[in-house]
């Protein structure tokens, strides 16, 4: 991804949820965008990135979502098997919700392993969901992922203000999409990340507007608020983005 020239940054997105991948995946290409092509499940990796092999601008991550956790969690050797093919981790992490509070000892128990496995192949970057669970997420990222290890890129944060500085202070990056801009606790965490460790995402096709998903890639919306945050142009926000992901993706 540091190879070439982005024009903007969409580092979380389902490609593989839009009903056609190879549009999806030819939309980021054609409008140059650099996409994280997250999956949920590790015998989902395989297909994207058959479709994404050629491509320029789109990476595929290699996912176990926490909600699938527990009924997946035979896929864990799986996740492991392919680890070694993509530098990229995703979508991974901890969900408290009440729908999956049940399970949340198998999500644990994923998580960890999946940390462990990052930690010992070393030069990872994780998408990591974190829904009512900061803080044991970043417990666990402390304990197991070391920052000269790994590194990790809260996808969608949504936890306090002083969980933001923890996370920050242990080298995490945020990446930010249009509608955390609708919560007033989303917005200030947002001013408060330092902007140099923000990028764009989408969570296409999850994210709708009007009724329709949001198309992949399209993080327009993101920087224009961002742009606004940060009281700069919008062209100057995206190119702070970009310079992000260098940085976050240098050796």
């Amino acid at each position: 991804m540091t190879s070439f020239s982005p024009r903007s940054v969409d580092f979380h997105c389902h490609l593989d949820l839009y009903p056609d991948l190879q549009k999806a995946v030819s939309a980021c290409e054609a409008a140059k965008v650099a996409t994280l092509a997250v999956t949920t499940t590790p015998k989902a990796f395989r297909r994207n990135q058959e479709v994404a092999r050629n491509g320029h601008y789109v990476r595929v991550a290699l996912g176990l979502h926490p909600q699938l956790a527990a009924e997946r969690i035979s896929e864990l050797p799986l996740f492991e098997a392919f680890l070694d093919q993509t530098r990229y981790v995703g979508e991974v992490g901890l969900d408290a919700s009440p729908a999956y509070y049940a399970q949340f000892a198998d999500q644990v128990r994923v998580f960890r392993r999946i940390l462990t496995a990052c930690a010992k192949q070393g030069k990872k970057v994780l998408s990591v969901h974190s829904v009512r669970a900061a803080k044991p997420v970043l417990d666990h990222v402390e304990e197991l992922l070391p920052q000269a290890r790994g590194r990790v890129v809260l996808h969608w944060f949504s936890g306090s203000l002083s969980e933001a500085k923890r996370a920050l202070s242990l080298g995490c990056y945020f990446s930010v999409n249009e509608r955390m801009f609708a919560s007033p606790v989303g917005r200030k965490v947002i001013a408060m990340v330092p902007p140099d460790r923000v990028l764009t995402e989408t969570d296409g096709p999850f994210i709708e507007r009007d009724g329709t998903p949001i198309s992949p890639g399209d993080v327009r919306k993101a920087v224009a608020e961002l742009a606004r945050t940060w009281d700069v142009p919008p062209d100057e926000a995206q190119a702070v983005i970009v310079r992000n992901l260098r940085r976050l993706l240098s050796p």
